[in-house]
């Protein structure tokens, strides 16, 4: 049987609009700001060494100003050995040669802001490269010294300290605690890693580690940044004593153990840090930005992140997590909305990250992962493509539709999935090796775009050089193909994102519509355009209103919406919760 959704006169009484969230009239640019991620590794390689660099960045910001993007993020470019995707920085205030220099990134934000286009960088302030400077010399300076103090040493726990300080457990996997040979040869004391053996968590008792990051800020808003995306925010201040924990270690509560209990994140002192940078932002001209990447639950946790003295803008994880399931997308809406309403902040959407499976891959997975972690192998179940990147477009264009601030990643304008079959050789993410391939890691959304489907290594270069291998699939996908194609995900994108800003739909208002009798339908109406994605297994019936966009080709012909299908219709005048329901017919 057929769903049906009408707004004819006779039914119009059983239909209501429901408010959630007020139009935002606040004049920053950050607040309904759509944010493109560039994974510098992987986005553009101009001199051919199979690695994406900073001029290949510049020669292709155009293409992202066709987008209608507000600002690029960057992820690391610093100096790095790039043993964690260059989130091990060994410099904060320098390019690695890999990626160019700092004239290259300087000719970067000229181009980025002579098209209109901001430019973010990351910030990873929790922990360093063992290979920093900083870190060689408290390996040198021994136990007690100031230097030994810019990080996290303690002496072991057993007769001779051969054990670790506590039980904490890395994100990558194995304990969180590497013990370090001291200058005169004997075992020695051990220090704090959350994260890779090789990537020293900061002391952020310490003042000197505030003093040192502030200066990197400065340094960076000087060279005309317009923010930072603040990798791991919630982890920098650790528990006095640094207790035991049991817990997940990365802190996502468990009925034993909610995260608000974990001693390595989420500390109240970590709050006076974003203040302070809030102040050194404050020393700048424009509308400079603080985002945190901080994986807190529950929402209501997160929001002590962006008040008004603090960050921003901060990820909602709780979205991205959300699987296709209507009910639980339409709670995690309205629940992210009045939670970030509640201290004014905008709340943000984004879909898929360089931690994170595609979501063109992740909402194809029809049978559950049987591995942990983040991302598929050629050995696991492989996900059903077609209805990955179908259910994939109508998800990211109901998210563009949202009020608040938008995030994307680099290639999921084109629909690019996860390379779920990439031999394990290649492999280079930390969590892959830590855990002996239980994990198989974030290689598989890492790896280098496809711009032409003719040329070497897809036109990432002209030499066919890659540091991580491309699907063949992905020739289908590549840009210039579907430049030529009116249908393809970035004609919908490019579209979705042009009726976004001529709508005013990121600083617009929310209203669920009501008495509908599809309930796996998500209907809302923002700023007189009404929304519809079908996440159910029939046919939706369509309103008379004028269509302003759809994934669906046939919705026009036969007035439904079909399965894992999305569009946008066009409401009269009226189309307010104060007003009245009006067809305008096609």
């Amino acid at each position: 049987m057929t769903n049906t959704l009408t707004l004819d006169e006779s039914d119009v009484s059983a239909l209501r609009l429901v408010p959630v969230h007020p139009a935002d009239h606040g004049t920053e640019w950050w607040r309904s700001s759509v944010i493109y991620q560039i994974y510098p590794r992987s986005f553009r390689d101009l001199n051919g060494d199979g690695q994406g660099d900073l001029p290949g960045i510049t020669a292709e910001l155009h293409q992202l100003a066709a987008l209608d993007v507000d600002a690029v993020w960057l992820s690391p470019f610093y100096v790095s050995p790039q043993r964690d995707g260059g989130y091990d920085v060994a410099d904060y205030c320098d390019v690695d040669p890999v990626f160019g220099t700092l004239a290259d990134f300087d000719a970067l934000v000229a181009r980025a802001d002579s098209l209109g286009i901001r430019v973010i960088i990351d910030l990873v302030p929790n922990h360093c490269s063992s290979d920093h400077a900083l870190f060689q010399a408290a390996l040198q300076a021994g136990p007690g010294s100031p230097e030994r103090d810019m990080f996290i040493f303690r002496d072991g726990r057993g007769e001779s300290g051969e054990l670790p300080p506590n039980n904490w457990q890395s994100h990558f996997g194995g304990p969180a605690w590497t013990r370090i040979t001291e200058p005169s040869g004997e075992p020695g004391q051990w220090y704090v890693h959350l994260f890779d053996s090789s990537q020293p968590d900061f002391n952020w008792d310490n003042p000197a580690v505030h003093a040192e990051f502030e200066r990197v800020l400065r340094f960076w808003l000087q060279r005309g940044v317009a923010g930072f995306r603040v990798d791991v925010a919630h982890a920098l201040v650790k528990a006095a004593g640094l207790p035991d924990w049991h817990g997940r270690p990365d802190g996502i509560s468990t009925d034993d153990f909610p995260g608000n209990l974990a001693p390595m994140f989420g500390q109240p002192e970590i709050h006076d840090i974003y203040r302070r940078w809030r102040e050194v932002l404050a020393e700048f001209d424009g509308d400079r930005i603080l985002c945190a990447e901080a994986s807190i639950d529950p929402l209501s946790r997160l929001t002590n992140w962006v008040l008004p003295d603090q960050m921003h803008q901060a990820f909602n994880f709780a979205y991205l997590g959300t699987p296709w399931d209507a009910a639980r997308l339409r709670a995690v809406i309205e629940s992210s909305l009045r939670m970030f309403d509640s201290v004014g902040a905008p709340t943000t959407w984004v879909l898929s990250n360089h931690d994170v499976v595609r979501h063109a891959t992740r909402f194809g997975i029809v049978e559950p992962a049987a591995r942990p972690g983040d991302g598929l192998g050629a050995e696991d179940v492989q996900p059903d493509a077609e209805l990955g990147l179908q259910r994939a477009a109508a998800a990211s264009m109901l998210m563009l539709a949202l009020p608040g601030g938008v995030y994307l990643y680099q290639g999921e304008e084109l629909g690019l999935p996860d390379h779920t079959t990439m031999d394990h050789t290649f492999r280079q993410d930390p969590s892959f090796k830590r855990t002996a391939g239980e994990r198989i890691g974030r290689d598989g959304c890492r790896v280098p775009l496809p711009w032409e489907a003719a040329a070497p290594a897809f036109g990432f270069n002209s030499t066919g050089e890659s540091w991580l291998p491309q699907p063949e699939e992905w020739a289908a996908l590549s840009r210039d193909v579907q430049d030529r194609d009116g249908s393809s995900v970035l004609s919908l994108y490019r579209r979705a994102l042009g009726l976004r800003r001529a709508m005013k739909l990121g600083a617009g208002s929310l209203d669920w519509l009501e008495g509908s009798s599809a309930p796996d339908c998500v209907t809302f109406v923002n700023n007189g355009v009404l929304v519809m994605m079908n996440m159910g297994y029939a046919p939706v019936d369509l309103p008379g209103l004028e269509i302003l966009l759809s994934t669906d080709g046939d919705a026009a012909a036969q007035r439904k919406l079909g399965p894992a299908q999305c569009i946008w219709l066009r409401m009269g005048p009226s189309g307010t919760s104060e007003g009245q329901w009006q067809e305008s017919g096609m």
